[in-house]
């Protein structure tokens, strides 16, 4: 059992093919509430078997509240919360038991656990145990929305096929509203229309592809966050990377600022009547681990679904000799729809836990 949260204290349990699924969470202030009606949405943005673009597993992921709330109010004690799954297949993986599949975690999983892991739909490391982190996040995310704070994500780009980028200085919330409209979670429609293409050739081809998810968080107020091990950059990349297929991210300018001089990457600050303000926002609104008042903003990398469908090599661990393997069963062949929800969530947690070092989150 593994666990996120300065403040809070978060556990995800359960498999991918277990009866259920669940999110446990420690130290949620008492009385912060919420909208179930919102809640099941923003879940229903992650949940499978929604088109021919994504895996055609059925799962409702409806969220049972099982304790730490009255109705839809947080009352202070430990929050548990489960989801039921209601399609697993687990004879698609009957003949994987010795054979690890490329790019999963079988094979370290099989050596860990002396053999005994469970790898069905990918056991406790699949993409399914972001369905309670979606749960949890979501009622969070709320809370900070109340509370002038605002969290949006979109896809950036899919192979060659682009979104428009997140303004760094000027994000509109308005702009990520009218995503849940589109078929793909994009700024730009006709983007959203290469994406599909791009998604569905893989698709037809027994493929996959990858990446990029871009997030931003408007309205957190100045120095949120410290510096080395707690800085918001540590905080939010390790919840992130607890997302499995995120295989990168970078803030702000990123990686992108290392092709400048010091003289173009620096964010000159400047007064906006009796606000502080930069003129460009290349550190993505994060200084010494601090919040500095400017949209955070932050990229990751999603890597393409492991589980296709095309033949690869792969070894038999009870022959001990080489062999093929082919991947049956029901996947996505693009994850990085499903995942847009799911990197909301896991910054909304971040943010909230941060918030809570200096109290702002405190009924």
């Amino acid at each position: 059992m593994t666990s996120y949260g300065k403040n809070i204290k978060i556990e995800v349990f359960g498999g991918s093919h277990d009866s259920e699924i669940g999110i446990t969470a420690e130290n949620i202030p008492a009385g912060i509430t919420f909208d179930m009606d919102k809640l099941q949405a923003f879940m229903q943005r992650r949940a499978p078997g929604q088109s021919k673009l994504t895996t055609s597993r059925k799962e409702s992921d409806t969220p049972v509240l099982m304790s730490g709330f009255d109705g839809c109010t947080t009352n202070g004690e430990k929050i548990r919360i489960v989801i039921r799954n209601e399609n697993a297949r687990s004879s698609d993986y009957s003949s994987l038991s010795s054979k690890p599949r490329p790019s999963h975690a079988d094979y370290p999983a099989m050596v860990k656990s002396g053999g005994k892991a469970d790898l069905r739909g990918g056991g406790h490391f699949s993409g399914r145990l972001t369905a309670p982190i979606c749960a949890l996040g979501g009622i969070l995310k709320e809370e900070l929305e109340k509370r002038g704070i605002f969290i949006g994500a979109h896809i950036e780009s899919i192979g060659s096929a682009l979104d428009y980028i997140v303004h760094p200085i000027n994000v509109n919330r308005s702009d990520f509203e009218d995503i849940l409209s589109h078929s793909l979670p994009v700024l730009d429609e006709k983007a959203g229309e290469r994406m599909a293409q791009v998604i569905d050739g893989a698709r037809m081809q027994q493929d996959s592809v990858g990446g990029v998810i871009e997030c931003a968080a408007v309205g957190i107020p100045v120095g949120v966050g410290e510096h080395i091990f707690c800085g918001m950059e540590s905080r939010i990349s390790s919840a992130v990377f607890s997302v499995p297929a995120v295989k990168g991210i970078e803030f702000g300018a990123g990686f992108a600022s290392t092709d400048m001089y010091g003289s173009e990457n620096n964010d000159t600050f400047y007064y906006d009547g009796d606000s502080v303000r930069t003129r460009s926002n290349n550190c993505g609104g994060i200084l010494g681990g601090m919040t500095d008042g400017m949209p955070l903003i932050f990229r990751c990398a999603i890597k393409p679904t492991p589980s296709i469908g095309l033949e690869q090599d792969t070894i038999d661990l009870s022959t001990k000799q080489n062999t093929r393997i082919a991947i049956e069963g029901r996947h996505d062949p693009c994850i990085v729809p499903r995942a847009v929800p799911v990197i909301e969530a896991m910054c909304s947690i971040a943010v909230f836990d941060a918030l809570l070092d200096c109290g702002e989150m405190e009924k």
